[in-house]
């Protein structure tokens, strides 16, 4: 957004030294003009780009004015006995309403308790049990050899022959 402006006014300069150097000396513009035009955009984007650092400051300034922080003070309940720190502050009447467990730890931990109760042969047959293979890889037709193997020698025949 910073720099549109000044490359639409660049492209339009550089239009103007072409047309002028056409005009008058039927020829391209010098390249000393090209490289000054170029110069210039470059400066002239530099400058923009510092422009907006310099007010960076004031746009915080001014972001941060919309905001409205209010803190509770140190004395109050929820500062003096969080309710989820690690002192055990739940305070009084209130209860933790943390998991222990995770649900999908429970569900690991009672197949493990049914493997142990499972019986020597469904052991076995629940480690043989078999294991559907990977699809096969899919396979791009490939091109024929023949249609891009280079001709054999130089022809001076038309083209396509």
């Amino acid at each position: 957004m910073l720099t549109t402006r000044r490359k639409e006014y660049h492209a339009s300069h550089m239009q103007r030294i072409h047309e002028r150097a056409s005009y008058y000396y039927n020829a391209r513009p010098h390249p000393s003009e090209i490289a000054a035009a170029e110069a210039e955009l470059k400066r002239g984007i530099d400058d923009d780009w510092k422009a907006s650092v310099q007010r960076y400051p004031e746009v915080l300034e001014y972001f941060y004015g919309l905001v409205d922080l209010n803190l509770p003070g140190d004395d109050e309940t929820c500062v003096r006995d969080p309710p989820l720190s690690a002192l055990g502050g739940v305070g009084s009447g209130r209860e933790r309403k943390v998991r222990l467990r995770e649900p999908v730890v429970e569900r690991e931990m009672n197949r493990e308790r049914e493997r142990r109760s499972m019986g020597r042969r469904e052991r076995d047959r629940e480690r043989e049990r078999p294991v559907a293979p990977p699809p096969p890889p899919l396979r791009v037709p490939s091109r024929p050899a023949t249609a891009f193997a280079p001709g054999t020698g130089y022809s001076y025949g038309p083209p396509g022959y």
